[in-house]
């Protein structure tokens, strides 16, 4: 397998750039902070590390993909500084603990700094980040990936923390399960972690994974580049590429956000500006951005994606860094169609987070 170098493609720093905006965006206000990210991919660059991508056709059916993103609240990942090896720390003892050689990372999820948190843990061991993802976006739980709803069991799991600690998961009788225990782990490492997933095949990936997300991320953010530097309408742009569409602009008046069992929740509620002058605007929050609603009523909801941006700039704001009076914009991005079949929304629709009145409506259905 240790051909799949021969296939790969490499990132530039400009690729990291561009990247942290399209996961950014993608991410909905979670996965991590990006910029931080960012930083951490960029140094591992210019100390001679090689940041590869594998396209997912060139994926082999026996490969052993191991998928790995950050667990835990994404205001805790952005206050706290990573030791930096975490992620290699897992895919080591993972590897021990199943005997076997991983001969690829996957991504959990491509949105904010799980993006990056594969490619820094590939480059150190010297493997490709295929590319694609188990969301599409960014979603508060472990059971919430494609992998785990098309049937991947994600034990033998291995979780690190920055201070040495390695925690196994042998064994979880569901992957609902297996997110409760790691949840309740994370909080006992400082409420942000790193953890590696049991192997998958080529060939599960290959069908089950949200295809190209890199790819789409990284095209996304030169998007927003070009668009900036043309003196362009780059929330424009992002609609534009996305199929999305802008649902809001306002000031944000009043924003209440907490730490609870892992995961940061609250509300954040906008007043309108421009053509929106007049209405009020609402998000639900929990790591990410999930339901947007304009004076009381439901606009867009998950799985599809609520995009919160900053109104001058374009560029994505996260939950952590969310501030009474920003100026911010609301798009509706449509999320991957793996993500809207009957089985994916008893996992990932509103009434997975307890919301059971509200249905989803796909927004291409929508008037």
């Amino acid at each position: 397998m240790r051909d799949l170098a021969d296939k790969c493609w490499s990132l530039t720093e400009a690729d990291i750039e561009a990247l942290e905006i399209g996961s950014g965006i993608l991410g909905t206000g979670g996965g991590g902070n990006p910029y931080i990210g960012k930083l951490r991919a960029r140094e591992a660059l210019r100390s001679g590390l090689e940041l590869k991508i594998l396209p997912i056709e060139a994926l082999e059916d026996e490969a052993k993909v191991v998928p790995m993103g950050g667990i835990g609240a994404p205001l805790v990942s952005f206050e706290r500084i990573k030791e930096g090896r975490e992620g290699l720390r897992c895919l080591r003892a993972l590897e021990e603990r199943m005997g076997f050689t991983a001969d690829a990372v996957g991504c959990e999820e491509i949105g904010g700094q799980n993006s990056m948190e594969p490619l820094v843990t590939a480059a150190m061991a010297g493997l490709p980040v295929v590319d694609g993802d188990g969301m599409g976006r960014a979603f508060p739980e472990m059971q919430m990936t494609t992998y785990a709803i098309y049937g991947h069991r994600s034990t033998p799991s291995v979780m690190c923390d920055p201070h040495g600690n390695a925690v196994i998961f042998d064994h979880a009788i569901s992957e609902k399960w297996h997110e409760t225990m790691a949840r309740a782990c994370v909080i006992a490492q400082g409420g942000a972690s790193v953890l590696a997933s049991a192997p998958m095949s080529g060939a599960f990936f290959k069908r089950h994974a949200i295809p190209h997300s890199y790819t789409q991320a990284i095209g996304l953010g030169r998007a927003v580049i070009e668009a900036r530097r043309a003196h362009e309408d780059p929330i424009a742009a992002i609609c534009a590429r996305e199929k999305g569409r802008r649902m809001f602009s306002g000031k944000i008046t009043d924003l209440k956000r907490h730490f609870r069992g892992g995961f940061n929740v609250g509300v954040a509620a906008i007043e309108g500006l421009e053509d929106c002058r007049g209405s009020q605007g609402e998000i639900t929050i929990q790591n990410e951005f999930l339901i947007f609603r304009r004076d009381g009523e439901m606009q867009v909801c998950v799985p599809d994606l609520v995009v919160v941006l900053d109104l001058d700039s374009g560029l994505p704001i996260t939950t952590e860094v969310l501030r009474y009076g920003q100026r911010v914009a609301v798009l509706a991005l449509p999320c991957h169609e793996l993500l809207r079949t009957p089985q994916a929304l008893e996992v990932i629709g509103p009434g997975a987070f307890g919301f059971p009145d509200l249905v989803y409506r796909p927004m291409s259905e929508a008037a």
